[in-house]
């Protein structure tokens, strides 16, 4: 499989070093499932300015490719590797209350799913290197996504983007899935 070097601004996104079928994947996911529920859900952006749907499904677009992303070992061992740069990842991920409050959606839904992901992000960010982190990890998104499943007023293209920002941040992102991370004393 033909690797190439990432430029170092999108080290972030895809890692040092990333596949081309990888990020060719990476996209189609994130550009396919982001059109498809514009097309499936097009109440979303109805009637907001340009600007304001341009940016949510950018938003969007970003979620759902970076539960891919975050997944490959060119972007786990990446972040592994990097105390800081992981504390800065979970730090910024307030994408969801953006979109929220981008396409005029229920924002305490938003803010709640929100903060779950983080704080179970947290948690599990804090056991890098112990064998418990991957069952933790699963646990915590298994109660998160089956929580949101029950509640009973949620648009249901905001349950997909908080499902995936759930799986992305509190799973696909924290969990170190290829043992790269070393606990540091």
């Amino acid at each position: 499989m033909k690797s190439i070097r990432i430029p170092s601004i999108l080290h972030d996104v895809f890692g040092e070093k990333q596949s081309i079928s990888s990020i060719l994947v990476i996209l189609l996911f994130g550009g396919l499932l982001t059109t498809a529920m514009g097309l499936i859900f097009p109440e979303i952006t109805h009637s907001l300015p340009l600007w304001r749907s341009a940016l949510a499904l950018l938003l969007i677009f970003d979620i759902f490719s970076g539960c891919i992303a975050n997944f490959t070992i060119s972007t786990s061992n990446f972040y592994a590797a990097r105390k800081t740069n992981r504390t800065v990842f979970i730090a910024i991920h307030v994408h969801i209350i953006i979109i929220a409050l981008l396409l005029n959606a229920d924002i305490g839904y938003a803010v709640g799913i929100w903060a779950y992901t983080i704080a179970g992000t947290f948690i599990v960010n804090a056991l890098i290197g112990k064998p418990s982190q991957r069952f933790v990890g699963g646990l915590l998104l298994s109660i998160g996504i089956g929580c949101t499943f029950l509640l009973s007023n949620i648009q249901p293209y905001m349950l997909t983007v908080g499902t995936m920002f759930m799986l992305k941040v509190l799973f696909s992102f924290a969990v170190d899935h290829y043992g790269e991370a070393v606990e540091k004393a």
